[in-house]
């Protein structure tokens, strides 16, 4: 073992100040992912003296680790000055900032090896625990200040410029929506004159099958007019572990936050000739609509790769006219609709052969065309902005992995 490497409980201490006086702080709860969020646990009839009080810099976490899987909660807080947490989370805090970045501990937390580490160190019968014992004993690299404030700095910059594309990503999708609800739900679209059609006396009339008011000449078709599907329900095809390349689209990628599909994060892959002979129906392609027909439903992705197959349980719509970022969005915002047509008490699921059947409203070709234009070229946008946080992301991988050499 390197010289350089220490026992954590010579560097932190922990803390237990409760809240006593009741103060008006904001309860929060440590997530998996490792940040502090808002807490949802009802506290209506709750004594909060016994809640505990943590300020900037401290950390808390949680040692029960039986219930999370592969991941240990535990978060640094930086977004409050003073926050309030559950008795059943441990707090602690760096003794001297001039021997140990709380950042650069925080780094530490973030590697996988640490979440490895704590869930092996856990013990117990009933459940599970990492006790502060356990967390004292940890041993990690402990460079020089100088060199600590050096790689936090790094990690930051990448940090930074994610939480910056991500922004960007949100104003981007904003305005597809905005576009897209202005036209389409409000009927607000440039007439012949440039301006807003309905407001202007643009002519309406009902939708008999909408039982709506809608622009004159829009029709109404189902799903299974205007689209093809793929649909490669059945038997899981053979596949491998190790990466070729044809990765196999699960349903978690459709129900990631990720807003494209993250290749690498693709466990399944198949090989070129069950590629080309085993999914009869075929493969997604561009502006395609994935949808997922088990769990949580109306999730959805719109496919903007070139290559892959999807799995069973996701069926993928294709326009048979060039209007699938449309159709992406109309269903986006149909979510409460496509919900109703849910089967099963278990395990929600859904029938591709009813899903079809869902009215779309459709406007000439013309505007949708203007649409699609518009669209595309924000989705491209979104698309590379999403690109460059995986590579951001792989950057920071390879960063924690560093903090041993140091």
């Amino acid at each position: 073992m390197k010289s350089n490497y220490k026992r954590l409980g010579d560097y932190i201490k922990e803390v237990n100040n409760r809240n006593t006086n009741l103060e008006d702080v904001k309860l929060l709860g440590v997530s998996i992912q490792k940040v502090f969020i808002p807490s949802i646990a009802n506290t209506i009839g709750t004594d909060m003296s016994t809640y505990k009080l943590i300020t900037k810099k401290q950390f808390a976490y949680g040692p029960v680790t039986s219930r999370n899987g592969d991941k240990i909660s535990v978060a640094l807080l930086n977004d409050y000055e003073k926050a309030m947490i559950s008795q059943a989370y441990t707090s602690f805090e760096v003794i001297d900032e001039n021997e140990l970045l709380p950042e650069y501990l925080m780094m530490w937390f973030r590697r996988s090896e640490f979440d490895r580490y704590a869930r092996f160190m856990s013990h117990g019968s009933a459940r599970e625990i990492f006790g502060w014992e356990e967390m004292c004993n940890t041993i990690l690299p402990v460079p020089t200040i100088t060199k600590q404030k050096e790689i936090v700095k790094e990690y930051n910059v990448l940090v930074d410029r994610i939480n910056l594309n991500n922004r960007l990503i949100q104003k981007l999708e904003e305005t597809a929506q905005t576009i897209y609800k202005q036209w389409f739900v409000d009927f607000e679209f440039p007439d012949e004159n440039g301006k807003p059609y309905k407001s202007n006396g643009g002519e309406m009339e009902i939708s008999k099958k909408l039982d709506k008011e809608v622009p004159k000449g829009w029709k109404v078709d189902s799903l299974k007019n205007i689209t093809s599907t793929i649909d490669n329900r059945g038997k899981t095809p053979p596949h491998r572990e190790k990466e070729t390349n044809f990765p196999l689209i699960e349903i978690g990628s459709i129900r990631s936050t990720d807003r494209i599909i993250d290749y690498d994060k693709c466990e399944k892959y198949i090989d070129e000739d069950v590629y080309n002979n085993w999914f009869r129906s075929g493969h997604p392609t561009k502006k395609d609509v994935l949808f997922s027909t088990v769990g949580s439903l109306a999730e959805m992705k719109i496919f903007w790769g070139t290559k892959g197959s999807i799995a069973q349980n996701i069926v993928a719509f294709r326009c048979k006219e060039n209007i699938g970022l449309y159709i992406y969005q109309l269903l986006l915002n149909s979510k409460n609709d496509l919900v109703s047509y849910e089967i099963g008490s278990v395990q929600a699921s859904i029938k591709v052969s009813h899903i079809v059947d869902f009215n779309l409203l459709l406007p000439d070709k013309e505007l949708t065309n203007k649409y699609e234009k518009y669209a595309e070229a924000i989705t491209e946008n979104i698309f590379l902005l999403c690109e460059q946080n995986l590579v951001l992301k792989k950057l920071i991988h390879i960063l924690l992995q560093r903090m041993t050499q140091t």
